[in-house]
């Protein structure tokens, strides 16, 4: 736990690279569709791949709910007052869109079974329950499969850049940057997290009954806005989908981590998808690369100017890890539709369809970006 009188003040300030509005696309070389999405609730759909199916028997009761233009907190509000349930004692994997068609699992204690018919609204169904042994807690799930319309464009025209650009992610993954959503409206919640780092605000400063869920998500925002950062250089110096003597590479099976130190060896995994090259979310704890990679993450540690001795401050809320710099995401698939052309597609837990989406829309125009991955 961290007191105010340790959040000490520093002589380096972080001076914060100034988190780019659009950063640039794996598919820069090849021309957008453009169009808008989300203008109905069904035209975003997303379902949940749970980490475990509930085995009918335990002391807690798994829901599988569908909700409609209804936002995550919302959704849990509503449980918690309905069965009038402790919102400490509902679980729940991931936070889903409002603007949306959203179906995921919620989990309550079992003795509320006998109420939970009384969940159902216009807005909300409860499509099937079963008991099961633990509370869902938050990052219980495989990923998320989705299903999104994109609207005001001509799929006659759209289809055929559409699937050159289905094409190359099927081959080289998107880059598996953090959607513009965690950084706040204008950026806030990342400027609030250098302001904590920095020492100009102390958490007294954020009002209570949102302190403990605005601190850490802010902090967050501050490593995934380097994060974002270390993959953008990766990407223009042509070096995304090679893999470095140093890198900090990820089994994509098991999550297991290991140095790169063979790239004759390493570069064919990596090409087979059975490994990932991995980038820095700073932290005490972070797995560091070695050689160049590591020389990498440092300048860009110095270029912000934020020193090993910020991140140690809060060291309960900032250990750090590694994240892919790559995903590939699971059954792409383009297809006609009425009102424009769908997406279908799985991706994995933390990865954002926003970015994905982005590589095929492109509405704003870049300078072009070589590319490693072959065309």
């Amino acid at each position: 736990m961290i007191d105010d009188h340790d959040e000490t003040h520093f002589e380096g300030e972080p001076s914060s690279l100034q988190q780019q509005t659009e950063l640039p696309y794996l598919t820069e070389n090849l021309p957008g569709i453009g169009g808008r999405w989300k203008e109905r609730p069904e035209d975003f759909v997303v379902e949940e791949i749970p980490a475990y199916e509930p085995v009918d028997s335990g002391e807690h009761l798994f829901l599988w709910i569908e909700k409609r233009d209804v936002a995550g907190a919302d959704l849990i509000s509503h449980v918690g007052r309905t069965l009038r349930c402790p919102l400490g004692d509902i679980g729940v994997a991931g936070v889903k869109d409002r603007r949306a068609v959203t179906r995921q699992y919620l989990s309550v204690p079992v003795k509320y079974a006998d109420l939970i018919e009384k969940l159902g609204t216009e807005s909300i169904q409860v499509l099937k329950s079963a008991r099961h042994n633990n509370k869902l807690r938050t990052g219980h799930l495989r990923g998320n499969r989705f299903s999104i319309l994109i609207r005001d464009i001509d799929s006659a025209e759209a289809l055929a850049p559409a699937l050159a650009i289905a094409d190359r992610v099927r081959k080289c993954g998107f880059p598996n940057y953090y959607g513009q959503q965690r950084f706040g409206h204008n950026g806030e919640t990342l400027k609030l997290g250098l302001d904590l780092l920095s020492g100009q605000k102390r958490s007294r400063d954020i009002p209570e009954p949102q302190r403990r869920f605005l601190r850490r998500m802010s902090l967050s925002a501050v490593q995934s806005d380097l994060f974002n950062h270390a993959l953008a250089e990766r990407l223009n110096d042509r070096l995304l989908n090679t893999v470095m003597v140093g890198d900090v590479m990820e089994v994509v099976a098991s999550g297991g981590k290991f140095v790169a130190a063979d790239i004759h060896t390493e570069q064919p995994r990596y090409d087979l998808g059975e490994t990932a090259v991995t980038g820095p979310m700073f932290g005490p704890k972070m797995r560091e690369p070695e050689g160049v990679p590591l020389q990498r993450e440092q300048q860009l540690l110095e270029r912000s100017g934020l020193l090993p001795e910020h991140f140690a401050k809060f060291l309960n809320l900032m250990t750090g890890t590694r994240r892919p710099y790559v995903v590939r995401p699971g059954e792409l698939i383009v297809s006609p539709d009425a009102e424009g052309l769908r997406f279908s597609f799985s991706l994995p837990s933390g990865s954002y369809a926003t970015v994905l989406l982005g590589e095929f829309m492109k509405s704003v125009n870049l300078p072009p970006v070589p590319t490693d991955c072959p065309s």
